[in-house]
This record gives structure tokens, C-alpha cells and sequence, in this order.
């Protein structure tokens, strides 16, 4: 039985709570975030690293609880969010406002204990994704291109908050993360083109499910498996990956590619699918050998 069944039948305050915020989404985000505090850290504060998952998560889960409030209508037409708290009617738009506002209040404070510059990033991301981004999905597939920048804002956000400034090293893991967002988002757009389009949501680059909009899943995926060797140059600063561990993030671009490709040439539903598993399980693993690189390898 799905969470949102649950919640239907027996709603409770936790389980709300982690569906109005979009939990693993939050979770998965905040990994990110985390992931990028390691690379930048020299040394491990617990204490920082304490307010990043406090704040990172309030204000993914608040960009979250507003979008749902947002949305509510359109939530109600579709297969997929139906269930959600407000469309459901397990959760009142007060409720939910209330929740966002303080949720937002909690990351922003959390965020600028840790610097400014971190709470600065944060509140950009919350603003482009709940003032433009939303607004944008019923109007235009740019909707994608502009909701790429608040998601690829998480693996920088990590690295400023260790380090407490901008500069190449956080701006090339925007630039993996930004890039990672099209053939993910897309992916999924592709999957759930007929429950999007019973809301009105324009998802996918050309409008629909062609050769157009999976040429440019597969141009996107190579874009970012060529960003993500860019470490290996050591021309990014402070962030810097081994030939080794290069070695094995090319062979995770090359997978990430053949899933494209995959789609490119079947433009089946379950080739989107297995395309949308590989991308999480790319930019996770990504992630997770340059951590290792760092305090293993180099």
C-alpha cells in the first residue's frame, strides 16, 4: 500500500508532515547539500553540519508545503497527487501556510547561523522555485530550465556553507547538478506525460513524447557527464578528483548516456523509467566518489 493510501485511510500529524513536505524528495535533496559540505569542509563540524540538515531541510520541505498549496487544484485532476494532504482534504490551506511560513522562518535562521551567504542561496532557491518555477509549469516547458537553477542550488550550498564564500568550486557542482536536472526531470515528464497534461502541466522540451524532446535528453545527459570530469583537469580549485576516480565517473557519464540512448531509440514509458532510476542513482553515486576521493584517494 502506497504512503498517500495510508494517509487516506488513517491520516496522522507525521505522516502529513512527510507528505506535505515531500519527505524523500526533501531527503534526497539534502544529501546534496550534505555532500557538498564534505567536499568543501577542511574539518567536520558537527555544529554546522547540524544547522545544514535543520535548515536544508525546512526550507526544501517549505518550498514543498507552498508549491502543494499552489497547486491543490491541479494536485486533485491528477492519478499521482490526488492523495496529497490539501486536495485529499486531510489538511487545511491555513494549516499548510502555517507550516510553510515556519518552516521557512526555521531554515532561513538555521541557514544564516551557519553564514549569510548560505542563507542568501537558500532564499533564492525558495523564491525561484515557489514564485517562478510553479507558476511557470501550466504556461511553458521552460518551466524545467528555470526550476533547474533552485535544484541544482543544493550541492553548492553545501560547499558555502563549509567554506563561507562563491567561487569555482561550488560553481562547477552547480554546474553538474544544473545540467543533471533535464534528463531527471525530463524522464520523469516523459512517464507521466498523460497525468500532466490532465492538469495542464508542459513538461517536456517539445510538448510531447518525440524524437525532439529525447535528442535533447541525450544532449543534456552528455553535458553532464562531461561536467562532471571537469575536476579531473584540476582547474576547479579547491575541488579537485583524481584520474582514478575520473576513471569510474566517466563510466557512470557513459551509463547515464546509454539510458538516453535508450529512450532515444525506444521512446517507451519504462525506458523513461529505467532512465529516471539511473539518473538518481548517477548523481548519488557521483557524489558519493567524489567524497571518497577526497578523504580516501587524494
Amino acid at each position: 500500500m502506497s504512503q498517500s493510501a495510508i494517509i487516506s485511510e488513517h491520516p496522522t500529524s507525521w505522516l502529513l508532515f512527510k507528505e506535505i513536505t515531500k519527505f524523500r524528495l526533501s531527503i534526497s535533496v539534502l544529501f546534496s547539500s550534505i555532500a557538498g559540505y564534505f567536499l568543501g569542509a577542511d574539518q567536520i563540524s558537527f555544529e554546522i553540519l547540524t544547522l545544514l540538515v535543520i535548515g536544508g531541510y525546512c526550507m526544501v520541505g517549505a518550498s514543498n508545503v507552498f508549491n502543494q498549496i499552489m497547486e491543490r487544484d491541479l494536485d486533485a485532476l491528477m492519478e499521482r497527487t490526488k492523495s496529497r494532504p490539501l486536495p485529499a482534504g486531510h489538511m487545511s490551506v491555513n494549516s499548510a501556510m502555517t507550516l510553510g511560513l515556519i518552516l521557512t522562518a526555521v531554515g532561513l535562521i538555521s541557514l544564516y547561523l551557519i553564514n549569510p551567504k548560505t542563507a542568501m542561496f537558500g532564499a533564492i532557491s525558495i523564491f525561484l522555485y515557489v514564485s517562478v518555477y510553479t507558476p511557470l509549469k501550466t504556461k511553458t516547458p521552460l518551466s524545467v530550465f528555470v526550476g533547474a537553477f533552485p535544484g541544482a542550488i543544493p550541492f553548492m550550498l553545501g560547499w558555502v556553507a563549509a567554506t563561507g564564500s562563491f567561487g569555482i568550486e561550488p560553481g562547477t557542482l552547480f554546474m553538474i547538478q544544473f545540467f543533471w536536472q533535464f534528463p531527471h526531470f525530463w524522464a520523469i515528464g516523459w512517464f507521466l506525460d498523460e497525468d500532466y497534461k490532465k492538469a495542464g502541466f508542459k513538461m517536456l522540451p517539445t510538448g510531447k513524447r518525440d524524437k525532439g524532446t529525447a535528442l535533447q535528453i541525450v544532449l543534456y545527459s552528455i553535458w553532464t557527464a562531461l561536467t562532471a570530469l571537469i575536476p579531473v583537469a584540476q582547474k576547479t580549485g579547491a575541488l579537485q578528483i583524481s584520474i582514478y576516480s575520473g576513471f569510474v565517473v566517466g563510466l557512470l557519464g557513459l551509463w547515464l548516456i546509454w539510458a538516453a540512448l535508450r529512450l532515444y531509440r525506444q521512446g517507451s514509458v519504462a525506458a523513461a523509467k529505467k532512465l529516471m532510476l539511473v539518473s538518481v542513482s548517477y548523481l548519488t553515486l557521483l557524489q558519493i566518489i567524489f567524497i571518497i576521493d577526497k578523504y580516501l584517494i587524494q
